[in-house]
């Protein structure tokens, strides 16, 4: 694709007002080469095998997932101290958390690493879950008479750029063949979508999985639809600031944290029905039919020994915000901390490691 301005939208205005995170704001503009560089060191030091006593993390849980995973699959206590587990699950949300102090690790997607570089935070990659089906599909609005993706042509398009939503949408646009000069790309944060979605705002949203059955419970009567593709988002990971990196006994806590990430995931994957009930209908006060439509379409967790995959879908997803402007381009390479590449596989049952 080529790097139009995008929509009419000032591209300096589009990038600084996106998510309420913003490079100039921060003063970080242009120097996440540096801040890279400057902090590869802290993190070269091998892993310690013991995580030293009063070691503490702040970990993120978003809607108390870990939480429910780990009480209901029995793994037991964690070796260090969790001193908060913080509500915070959008990516921007999670920059603006560790840049902080307030958080030490947190659970994302591709895309939120990414622009932390851009940024100028840095902060590395410690484990990995490869998604292979979709998570997300594109709403319409409500009286819409979109059918594919190939109507988004015109549309205005809810657009995240520092969130999973937001590359979804860029790979969707370039498979269909749509230049971002085709579309209309409204910047927003994903917790945005429905009321923009609803007001009329946009005419497509992507929303999550588990998002998209209350959509239509409330909507479809009125026109709405949901429009399915096989874009997906490859990376489900964990990542961390490289400060707690570069910390020996903080550290040692992440490495001891990855298996519980991983298994509490695999648990979740073979007991849908547990789960449905203890975390969709309990917590998120879907009805049982709503949690198992959402169950269905799960992804079976993925912990490969080797993060090469995970690279080459790292650096494709970089390049392709690069194309539209809106990061500039660099090697991934520096965003993933080796140290800790094969502790998620090492972890779970064969079947989950290929």
């Amino acid at each position: 694709m080529p790097s139009p301005s995008v929509s009419g939208v000032d591209r300096r205005f589009f990038l600084s007002s996106l998510l309420g995170v913003t490079a100039a704001a921060a003063g970080l503009s242009g120097c996440a080469g540096s801040s890279a560089a400057a902090d590869k060191s802290d993190t070269d030091e091998p892993l310690a095998t013991k995580v030293p006593s009063g070691t503490s993390l702040k970990i993120a849980s978003y809607q108390n997932q870990q939480q429910v995973q780990f009480k209901y699959a029995g793994l037991g206590a964690l070796p260090f101290k969790v001193s908060s587990w913080a509500n915070i699950g959008a990516g921007p949300d999670v920059i603006n958390a560790f840049r902080s102090g307030s958080l030490d690790l947190a659970n994302n997607a591709g895309i939120p690493p990414i622009q932390a570089h851009f940024q100028g935070y840095d902060a590395k990659i410690v484990a990995i879950n490869i998604t292979r089906k979709p998570n997300y599909v594109f709403a319409t609005k409500p009286g819409s008479d979109i059918r594919t993706v190939e109507d988004f042509r015109g549309k205005k398009l809810a657009f995240s750029q520092g969130q999973a939503q937001g590359v979804v949408l860029l790979r969707a646009l370039k498979k269909a063949g749509l230049a971002y000069d085709d579309v209309k790309l409204v910047p927003l944060t994903s917790n945005q979508f429905l009321t923009a979605l609803q007001s009329g705002q946009v005419d497509i949203a992507p929303l999550a999985n588990q998002q998209s059955p209350a959509y239509l419970k409330q909507y479809e009567s009125k026109g709405a639809r949901l429009i399915t593709t096989d874009v997906v988002d490859l990376l489900n990971l964990l990542w961390a600031p490289t400060s707690v990196l570069g910390d020996s006994a903080k550290a040692a806590a992440v490495a001891a944290y990855i298996p519980y990430w991983a298994k509490g995931q695999v648990w979740q994957y073979e007991h849908p029905d547990v789960w449905n009930r203890e975390f969709y209908v309990k917590t998120q006060n879907l009805t049982l039919d709503q949690a198992e439509s959402i169950s269905e379409l799960a992804n079976k967790p993925l912990f490969q020994p080797s993060w090469d995959e995970a690279i080459k879908w790292e650096q494709e997803t970089a390049d392709l915000l690069a194309e539209g402007g809106f990061v500039k381009k660099f090697d991934v390479g520096s965003l993933f901390d080796h140290r800790f590449e094969g502790i998620a596989a090492k972890s779970v049952p064969a079947e989950y490691r290929r």
